[in-house]
């Protein structure tokens, strides 16, 4: 978002419809990739989570098999 949130913890009600946005947005792109039928989302939030880049940003993984619990 061009929004500037951090984390997804910093996110506040007022960022309601930004986030949902950023759901809308990633199952368009599931769907103009072809992985509309299997895919996951995964946000990081904090080093600790593996984010690495403080930006709040969305990963679309998919392409493969997933279990849960995922590790």
């Amino acid at each position: 978002p061009k929004k500037e949130i951090a984390r997804l913890a910093d996110a506040t009600a007022e960022d309601a419809a930004l986030l949902g946005h950023l759901m809308v947005t990633a199952g368009k792109l599931a769907r103009q990739l072809g992985v509309d039928d299997a895919f996951r989302l995964a946000v990081n939030n904090g080093a600790e989570a593996g984010q690495s880049v403080f930006h709040l940003h969305l990963h679309l993984l998919a392409g493969r098999k997933f279990s849960w619990p995922p590790g």
